[in-house]
């Protein structure tokens, strides 16, 4: 973790009315000094951190020098979600998780962005959770991003993903092994049935009993362990069930048109967790009223987590995005 700068919130209102005195906003920025180029807000997703490129960089397949998000022109800024415990700081974890939802972050965001002297951005992008942050952000400032990119998301949490935070909920806070046990849940949901039987074939480790899919699944979970926070896992899993941009709103439609920014919806045809019907069903609704939206899908064996594997499939998307940016405001000069 190098190059992590920090921003002081004080007597930050949440949505619930009640009000947090202090909150420490950490943050990551790749590529030329803030002011210097145009602003990508990258939001991590729910595992993640500010570490989105460079050495052990969650999305360098994406990010990075003569990457489709290239930092050779662009300023890509990363925050870390209150409460993440990537600061390594265990007064800055958050107990009392159910007080936060996805639109205080969202806030929280944009405090650090306005802090940070920034009005407009040309793009904020994220997958899962991160793009259901950037959906509320755009809801929260509807006129100053340029580009909306949420992948593997929604911009409501439906019944499933509501269910499945329960389960998630119930093993954290009732388990001798939370953080373990809770991933052995979650890792399957990010997948799909065809990868982990094509992948595993119900072969044994070796001369032992144990069965590769039992090693993998349980590497996963204390692999977690051994990085990751309690206190930041609940939080994280009980954002996902707060999104929903139309809460205290008008319907979505109605919020939907005040949106000012190209929006493109990227879905997994074998997503789990965020179905890609759903979004079908946005963009359909969006056409109606908007001719700036557009929908891609990635098609995968790999299910929820293709956005951090398929590389390949989310360059042929985000590349023309970037790119005309690119030839039009620096290529020429």
């Amino acid at each position: 973790m190098e190059n992590i700068e920090k921003i002081d919130l004080f007597n930050f209102d949440l949505e619930i009315g009640k009000q947090k005195t202090y909150i420490s906003l950490s943050y990551q920025v790749f590529g030329p000094p803030i002011g210097h180029a145009p602003i990508v807000v990258v939001n991590h997703s729910l595992t993640g951190n500010s570490t989105v490129s460079g050495k052990n960089g969650w999305w360098n397949g994406v990010v990075g020098e003569n990457k489709s998000i290239d930092t050779n022109y662009f300023t890509v800024i990363v925050f870390n979600i209150p409460g993440n415990g990537y600061d390594d700081q265990v007064g800055n974890l958050i107990d009392n998780y159910r007080d936060f939802t996805v639109r205080d972050i969202a806030r929280i965001f944009w405090e650090g962005l306005f802090y940070l002297k920034i009005e407009t951005v040309f793009t904020v992008i994220g997958g899962s959770l991160g793009g259901a942050i950037a959906w509320e952000m755009s809801a929260l400032q509807p006129e100053r991003i340029e580009n909306l990119i949420p992948i593997a998301t929604d911009w409501k949490a439906t019944d499933w993903v509501i269910a499945n935070v329960l389960i998630q909920d119930q093993i954290l806070n009732n388990s001798d092994d939370p953080i373990v046990d809770a991933r052995l849940h979650a890792t399957l949901l990010y997948r799909t049935p065809e990868y982990v039987n094509q992948r595993f074939q119900r072969n044994k480790l070796d001369s032992s009993s144990i069965l590769q899919i039992e090693n993998w699944l349980l590497g996963h979970g204390i692999q977690l362990k051994n990085r990751y926070r309690l206190a930041a896992y609940k939080l994280m899993n009980h954002l996902l069930k707060t999104n929903d941009i139309t809460r205290n709103r008008q319907d979505f439609l109605a919020v939907a048109n005040t949106i000012q920014s190209n929006i493109h919806l990227i879905t997994i045809d074998t997503d789990c967790l965020f179905i890609a019907d759903e979004s079908r069903k946005t963009y359909r609704g969006l056409k109606n009223i908007k001719q700036n939206v557009f929908y891609h899908q990635i098609q995968s064996i790999h299910g929820h987590d293709a956005f951090l594997i398929e590389f390949n499939q989310l360059a042929d998307i985000l590349n023309p995005i970037f790119l005309n940016h690119k030839t039009q405001n620096y290529v020429s000069a």
